[in-house]
């Protein structure tokens, strides 16, 4: 069964990559640009996994997360947060809402993949 993921991320250079990436690796890619729009699509689309920006327009990451794991239907959802935000405060702030994952832009192709599989289960 192939693996659903949701990019939520507004820059479109790294929206094309992640779509690329996780295409090529066998997940279904699912994105969406606004973290106002983020809640709705992911609870349409149901993904395995979802990857979340921190800086987004109108909602940040940080809210949306908090959306997801308030969410029944998503509060499992596995997330991998990406910031160009490196400082370690975010990093908590991020495990502490619930963060699977927390990866700093900019970051390696192939651990994105790696942990993106790792999160939906497709390895061990």
């Amino acid at each position: 069964m192939t693996k659903r993921v949701l990019i939520v991320e507004d820059e479109t250079n790294i929206v094309e990559s992640l779509s690329f990436l996780l295409g090529r690796a066998g997940f279904e890619v699912q994105t969406v640009a606004d973290g106002a729009l983020a809640l709705d699509k992911a609870a349409h689309v149901e993904p395995d996994v979802m990857i979340l920006d921190v800086m987004l327009p109108n909602v940040s990451g940080f809210d949306v997360l908090r959306g997801v794991r308030a969410n029944p239907a998503l509060t499992s959802t596995p997330v991998m947060m990406l910031t160009a935000k490196g400082q370690s405060r975010d990093r908590e702030q991020a495990l502490q809402l619930g963060a699977d994952v927390f990866v700093t832009k900019p970051f390696s192709n192939a651990d994105i993949v790696a942990e993106a599989r790792r999160l939906a289960g497709l390895d061990g």
